[in-house]
């Protein structure tokens, strides 16, 4: 969407079944440092097209968290007889030196590119590209917390930019677990001081869950309450994804 960060509606699942208890690192009235409820995410600004060069492009801005994506292809693979007629994927994440807090170069993060990989390859008609290869590019400009769920966000947008044929949009979302409270789209301090977190991945229009990521401990009910945070959430966020998409063409026939 093209209006400012701030400006945009959030996202937040509108499940509330009790009131979350107040983490240790939080004020006593269950506010978060940011102004946020437990159960309240960002707002999200989201824009198509960032990336000249690139076949297709999106960057996004959840809080202090920013990502740019750019999709480059399909090209000629070099690994064409392997894949038959299947298209191939390729996904690489990488931070800028100034992302976090610890500088330095560039530096790949190859647990996030598979994740990433198994999250879009659900979504991809790869049968639309036979021979050939996608390549996804995601760099994480700021780490304000929640980068994976943003950057599978962000670049499923940048493929559908990219007039990649998919089944739907992936949306990703993630909380963290603090002794009994659920705490969605954290940021960086949340995420350091969790004791287990989970993220999903979802196509909404199909009701499909393309990654589920789940560490530390979890009983059954608490997982239950998670997964259903994250799913409505997700189905929110890719109404708004949606509408970005709508904005960018209506702009483009202008």
């Amino acid at each position: 969407m093209s209006t400012k960060p701030g400006t945009t509606p959030t996202y937040s699942p509108s499940t509330q079944k009790k009131k979350p208890q107040n983490a240790t690192f939080n004020s006593s009235n269950g506010v978060r440092s940011d102004g946020r409820g437990f159960y309240q995410c960002r707002p999200a600004y989201l824009k198509t097209g960032v990336v000249s060069a690139a076949a297709g492009s999106a960057c996004a801005e959840f809080g202090n968290t920013k990502v740019i994506v750019s999709v480059f292809g399909p090209r000629e693979s070099k690994k064409a007889m392997m894949y038959s007629n299947v298209g191939r994927l390729n996904c690489s994440v990488s931070y800028t030196p100034f992302a976090t807090h610890v500088r330095g170069q560039v530096s790949e993060h190859k647990e996030f590119s598979s994740v990433l990989h198994k999250a879009l390859e659900g979504a991809i008609i790869l049968e639309s590209f036979p021979k050939t290869t996608v390549d996804v590019f995601a760099l994480v400009t700021e780490s304000g917390g929640s980068e994976l769920p943003v950057i599978v966000s962000c670049a499923s947008l940048a493929l559908a930019d990219a007039g990649i044929l998919m089944y739907d949009l992936v949306a990703a979302v993630s909380l963290s677990s603090l002794g009994n409270n659920l705490i969605i789209d954290p940021l960086l301090e949340e995420e350091r001081n969790e004791d287990g977190s989970l993220m999903l991945t979802y196509m909404p229009s199909r009701s499909e869950v393309t990654q589920l990521t789940i560490t530390g401990e979890w009983t059954a009910p608490k997982m239950h309450e998670g997964m259903e945070l994250c799913l409505d959430a997700s189905r929110k966020l890719a109404e708004i994804m949606r509408l970005c998409l709508k904005e960018a063409d209506s702009l483009s026939n202008e």
